[in-house]
């Protein structure tokens, strides 16, 4: 694909020796171009009005207070390129680096906290544009028999007893999820994927990126998106406790979501045991995935049916 981007660079008026780096194979490719950072998208997942719909959101976000995302540029051809039918998306590079598990999170996720509460007060009260299109993340399009990210029956080493575990803990989940409903009071837009990865880290500042992945959900989906990957690790019950710090900062969680975030860590855990399965090419699932990732799955899929994942309930 370098060779696609080396041909989108006359399209940002950037000059064709402009060094090329590949920074990421996940959902789509990124790639660093001078001063821009490049995404291509992975065809047959988002349509060019799902993507101008990403980027109207994201140029309503410039310039809020106390609330730092990154900022699309637009090309020639407008905010979205397209080359050989592939499309091509801009972003001013963002200084400093992301997030990693090795790190002190819980100096951050108060500060992350903050930032989730900021973009829900914004999307509560946007009046999106015309045209206005993103998935939804629901139980349907996450747990039903053709969900976006593929389904948790493909999972890496994921045998008979463990699948019939599984297919009791979701169904056990799908029940309580129908109940928590989606009333604009628990579900609107959300980034949908606020994990580590995305997170950049330049001295105090804390940047989301990579809203790739926005769209309708529940507000506390966040949080479990945030805890992606390492929701077996035992600091979990602290980064919920700072995010919820730093979010009430800003807007306030009520009593019934604050109950709901043990099943959306888990709904998120099911969701990317699936996601590591029918993205295996990613770097991501090549790093993380495989029957290991599989294995604590199942784990949570047995304290969910035991208590609800107690240890997690805020």
């Amino acid at each position: 694909m370098s060779e696609l981007i080396a041909r989108a660079l006359r399209l940002y008026d950037l000059p064709p020796d402009t060094p090329l780096a590949l920074l990421n194979r996940s959902e789509n490719e990124t790639w660093a171009a001078g001063d821009l950072v490049l995404r291509l998208h992975r065809p047959g997942y988002h349509s060019r009005a799902e993507i101008a719909s990403e980027l109207a959101w994201l140029a309503a976000l410039q310039d809020l207070p106390d609330l730092h995302c990154v900022r699309p540029v637009p090309g020639r051809q407008g905010m979205v390129s397209e080359i050989d039918g592939r499309r091509i998306v801009a972003f001013a590079r963002i200084p400093g680096q992301e997030l990693r598990p090795g790190d002190d999170l819980s100096r951050w996720f108060a500060p992350l906290g903050e930032i989730t509460a900021r973009l829900h007060l914004h999307a509560r009260g946007w009046t999106p544009p015309p045209g206005f299109t993103r998935k939804r993340w629901d139980v349907e399009t996450i747990l039903g028999p053709q969900p976006h990210w593929g389904h948790w029956r493909q999972a890496q080493g994921l045998d008979a007893p463990g699948a019939a575990l599984l297919a009791r803990a979701t169904d056990a989940l799908a029940a309580r999820l129908h109940a928590y409903g989606t009333g604009p009071d628990v579900f609107g837009l959300i980034h949908a994927d606020l994990r580590l990865a995305n997170l950049m880290v330049a001295g105090e500042r804390l940047t989301a990126i990579d809203f790739d992945d926005c769209g309708f959900g529940w507000w506390a989906y966040d949080l479990a998106a945030a805890l992606s990957f390492i929701e077996t690790d035992p600091r979990l019950p602290e980064l919920i406790a700072r995010w919820l710090e730093g979010y009430t900062r800003a807007a306030p969680l009520g009593a019934g979501d604050r109950a709901m975030i043990p099943a959306l860590i888990f709904l998120r855990r099911v969701l990317l045991t699936a996601w590591l399965a029918t993205r295996a090419d990613s770097d991501t699932a090549q790093a993380l995935g495989g029957p290991v990732y599989t294995l604590g799955t199942l784990e949570l899929a047995e304290a969910f049916l035991t208590d609800g994942l107690a240890a997690l309930r805020p």
